[in-house]
């Protein structure tokens, strides 16, 4: 069954509910629900492998069989009673069936312990630390009811998926180090851009709530799927195709569902809300790890333990940017120069951990692609030099609110080897108005025809050198119309391996007279964030040697 507009009125109903009735953090809101549905769902599942254990005659014991200790003796039916039935844990039983201070001291100190219990068992407790963030009997009561209302048990997981997405797109500030929600048609983007395939191991080191391999896998289902399982549903206002992954055989299916995904995120809310993300979508044994890349390390053992590869094929992310790490907590193996900027330490670990050839697609800030400290240079020097940067995309200003107005580019990469040449893509619109909200839908979309490009890069460079030769710009009277664009690696050399498209733009009289104020505010603006980067690390330098 497809997201339908009653589904997405019906979470946007909870949303309300939660803010009115004084619970304003939808972060933590997003996370309360997540939880309440998986406490669903789970009843579902058991019932549906107690079924089909009964069927292939195999031995199956219920999450529910047994006896639970109570850690409230004021849950207790009597005065003598320690235990009860762990039947009574179902939602059915409870959700049903209380109301009031008794729900709310029941869920608290039963309901939550208990499926800390079970989420112990699978691959990632995303219940460690987890509580009960409601204490307003009321406001659960009517959380529980419309949690109830949803059906869950009813939908595929596509839809689970898709109603847990419209609860996360109302996360609208971004974290501490500068982390926030990527806009998932940016994410699918890129996804199909970098093309993960089955057999490639799918990495997020900062994964937040998991869109890039959510949207790898859907990728690669789709890849999979005959025409009769893709259907086209709309999704954020815009047309997305779907499918089912019917010619996967079950050796596939069991290596996407157990071998394929991996991720980190330093939030322990972000774990919780990438692993039931994954979770409703089929994913259960995805291991999201608590974990700051930039911080800590790893050793052969240790990864061995947690079932972790000693490489990745592809890396899919948008790290933190804006913060900064003291340099004494900042792993050896990471470093470079002496910054502590995350988007540079986070793009000098994805190179250690890919393997050598595999490929990259990564949202940086602008400054990245231009900054000129030491670290800044090195960093592109690395990426030039000893590896292949294969493309740019600059994603339009703006594309990032309402989170930040900071602007961005995508970077593809693969490991070793040495830069021949660079496709620049330029998009000025995402087909989505470019407004303090960014989610109003609009016809305008450079980002299909983008990839295309990208797909086409060895045609689109037959087609660059038929119309330049060896000038690094179009004659004045052949003004260079396309969005797209090469630079060679000398002339990444001789410019200080800067990566910003717009240092390479072809440019004539026309486009001089013509180019969008959108653009120069978008390069002013990174500039000026570029260079407030620069003065806070002289500052730094600067205390550090002052006696």
């Amino acid at each position: 069954m497809p997201m339908t507009p009653e589904l997405r009125q019906k979470v946007d109903q909870i949303r309300n509910d939660l803010y009115g009735g004084g619970y304003p953090n939808p972060v933590a809101n997003a996370e309360q629900v997540s939880f309440l549905s998986f406490f669903y769902l789970i009843e579902g599942i058991d019932a549906q492998n107690r079924a089909r254990a009964r069927v292939t005659k195999q031995p199956y014991a219920s999450l529910f069989d047994g006896e639970w200790t109570l850690r409230n003796p004021l849950n207790a039916a009597s005065k003598d009673e320690t235990e009860i039935p762990a039947d009574r844990l179902r939602w059915s039983s409870w959700a049903r069936g209380l109301s009031g201070e008794n729900l709310v001291r029941f869920v608290r100190d039963e309901v939550f312990p208990f499926y800390a219990e079970i989420a112990a068992q699978g691959a990632t407790n995303f219940m460690d630390g987890a509580r009960l963030g409601l204490d307003d009997p009321a406001v659960l009561g009517k959380l529980v009811t419309d949690v109830d209302a949803l059906r869950l048990d009813q939908t595929d997981a596509d839809t689970k998926g898709d109603l847990f997405e419209h609860v996360l797109r109302q996360i609208k500030q971004a974290g501490e180090l500068g982390q926030f929600r990527t806009p998932r048609h940016v994410i699918r983007a890129i996804v199909a851009m970098v093309d993960p395939h089955i057999g490639d191991t799918i990495y997020d080191p900062a994964a937040g709530t998991a869109g890039f391999l959510v949207a790898a896998y859907n990728h690669i289902r789709l890849a999979h799927s005959s025409d009769a399982a893709i259907e086209t549903v709309e999704v954020d206002g815009k047309p997305q195709r779907r499918g089912l992954g019917d010619k996967l055989k079950q050796a596939q299916q069991s290596q996407l569902a157990n071998r394929t995904f991996y991720g980190n995120d330093v939030d322990p809310q972000m774990v919780r809300l990438a692993t039931m993300n994954l979770t409703l979508r089929g994913l259960p044994n995805v291991r999201i790890l608590r974990r700051n890349v930039l911080t800590s390390t790893l050793d052969a053992q240790q990864r061995a333990d947690l079932g972790l590869p000693d490489g990745y094929d592809v890396i899919l992310a948008n790290p933190p940017f804006s913060g900064r790490l003291d340099r004494d907590r900042i792993v050896e193996d990471v470093k470079v120069g002496n910054t502590g900027a995350t988007e540079i330490l986070f793009l000098k670990y994805m190179l250690d951990s890919l393997k050598p050839g595999s490929r990259c697609g990564v949202i940086v800030p602008e400054g990245v692609l231009f900054g000129s400290t030491g670290a800044h240079r090195e960093i592109r020097r690395m990426l030039v030099e000893n590896n292949t940067v294969e493309a740019v995309l600059s994603l339009p200003g703006g594309v990032f609110q309402p989170y930040s107005g900071v602007k961005t580019s995508a970077l593809f990469f693969r490991k070793g080897g040495a830069t021949q040449r660079v496709l620049f893509l330029h998009a000025d619109n995402d087909g989505y108005k470019l407004d303090a909200n960014h989610d109003q839908p609009i016809d305008a979309d450079d980002l299909p025809a983008l990839i295309e490009a990208y797909r086409t890069r060895d045609d689109r460079w037959a087609e660059w050198q038929q119309i330049v030769g060896s000038n690094p710009a179009p004659a004045t009277n052949s003004p260079w119309t396309k969005n797209w664009w090469f630079a060679t690696a000398d002339q990444l050399r001789a410019n200080d391996y800067n990566l910003s498209a717009s240092r390479y733009r072809p440019l004539n009289q026309a486009q001089v007279e013509h180019r969008d104020p959108r653009e120069l505010l978008d390069e002013l603006a990174a500039l000026e964030a570029e260079i407030t980067s620069e003065v806070e690390a002289l500052r730094a330098t600067l205390m550090e040697e002052t006696p």
